[in-house]
């Protein structure tokens, strides 16, 4: 980016202003338990682009909760760049700090949706107010959505999916810590439900045991499938994993259970398919079936965890011109080559990548070990550093001409 493109942000707003939008957005709850979850952080969020000059509106995706879409306009020479960021959290009841205080001590701003994701959608709106106090005319357009629902089923992102609202790329702004991430795995979340047949545990052979019928499944699949998922690995989405979340099962201990859930999550990377891990746990299923012919099991998505869409792994190309700007931008203000990240959670940018074509970066403020933790918090200096980052990424990617071939 020629040096006289660039504006210098401190010339247009305050630090004290993005700390202040920062803790009105961590302030107001909007995890699963407050009533229409998002309904009010969008329309603060909304409020405060109109009372800035943008344009901004809320779109209605559930009931009363609506994706916040803010658009700046470009004069049509450059690369149009989306910023999207999640208006949701996760619970809040497990935390020792006050969740919605959003305290300010030791050069951080704490509470619940700091680092995940209230910090980087306060920087994503101050970089776009300082575009829109200043005379730099952007050359492709700016769209802001902030959607509901990543932490559940996505329905915010979805929504943008089926509706005509496209960019030329897009940064899903999830914590990074300095580095930026062009791929990660997919997500799944299954269960394996086991039936089996009720006794007196005073007579357990006239039962048939569905916990039992777990623990067999859950030794076969780590002697045969393990050793697989060790060997799968993608350079920029990491390793191919599994984790067992949850079991449930029978209904009291002088019985023999009938019944039995388990809840797994599976990562996998490019290469696999949704398709192609179930048939991983369906072959195991088959395999002790035709070994033990009262072994009853099925595998099924977990319903609560899609809307309609699956959530497959993202993958970006490293020659893509919004690598090339995230890169130099980051480079502009830590001073030294920036890292790519592999391992992260899975992200919106999956959907954004997968299903609408665009090419889509991972990378935001804070730390994401941070995330969802009892103490929560974000550096206000990292704050600042990604206001500066987001201004320059919009200067630089949307004066990017068209017909570039980096």
């Amino acid at each position: 980016m020629e040096e006289n493109l660039y504006i210098n942000p401190q010339d247009y707003y305050e630090k004290e202003e993005l700390i202040e939008l920062t803790r009105e957005l961590i302030k107001i709850p909007s995890h699963k338990d407050v009533l229409h979850q998002e309904k009010e952080v969008a329309a603060y969020i909304n409020d405060y682009f109109n009372k800035h000059h943008i344009d901004s509106v809320l779109h209605p995706v559930i009931d009363e909760r609506s994706n916040v879409i803010a658009r700046m306009m470009g004069n049509g020479t450059g690369r149009s760049l989306m910023y999207n960021g999640h208006t949701d959290t996760v619970l809040p009841y497990n935390m020792t700090i006050d969740p919605f205080a959003a305290e300010v001590r030791d050069g951080c701003i704490w509470g619940r949706g700091a680092v995940d994701m209230k910090g980087s959608i306060a920087a994503f709106m101050m970089a776009m107010i300082i575009i829109k106090r200043s005379d730099f005319v952007p050359g492709g357009d700016i769209i802001f959505t902030g959607v509901i629902g990543e932490e559940g089923k996505s329905e915010g992102t979805e929504y943008i999916i089926k509706s005509d609202i496209r960019a030329d790329a897009a940064i899903v702004g999830e914590p990074s810590a300095y580095e930026y991430a062009v791929g990660h795995r997919g997500l799944e979340w299954f269960d394996v439900i086991f039936r089996g047949k009720a006794s007196h545990s005073g007579r357990p052979e006239r039962g048939i045991n569905a916990i039992e019928m777990a623990m067999t499944f859950i030794q076969r699949v780590k002697q045969d499938l393990y050793p697989i998922l060790k060997e799968k690995y993608d350079e920029y989405a990491g390793e191919s994993v599994m984790n067992y979340g949850t079991i449930i099962g029978g209904t009291e201990q002088s019985t023999v259970a009938d019944q039995c859930m388990i809840r797994l999550d599976r990562r996998y990377i490019p290469g696999e398919t949704r398709e192609s891990v179930l048939e991983e746990y369906q072959s195991i299923i088959d395999v002790i079936t035709e070994e033990e012919p009262a072994f009853n099991a099925e595998i099924r998505v977990t319903p609560e965890s899609l809307l309609e869409l699956y959530h497959p792994p993202m993958i970006t190309s490293v020659n893509e011109p919004i690598v090339t700007a995230v890169r130099e931008s980051l480079k502009d203000v830590i001073l030294e080559e920036p890292s790519i990240t592999r391992g992260i959670g899975w992200s919106d940018a999956g959907l954004l990548k997968t299903y609408a074509d665009i090419p889509t970066v991972v990378f935001g403020p804070g730390d994401l070990s941070l995330a969802h933790t009892e103490e929560e918090h974000i550096a206000i200096d990292d704050l600042v550093n990604f206001v500066e980052i987001f201004t320059r990424l919009i200067q630089r990617f949307t004066t990017m001409p068209m017909d570039d071939d980096l």
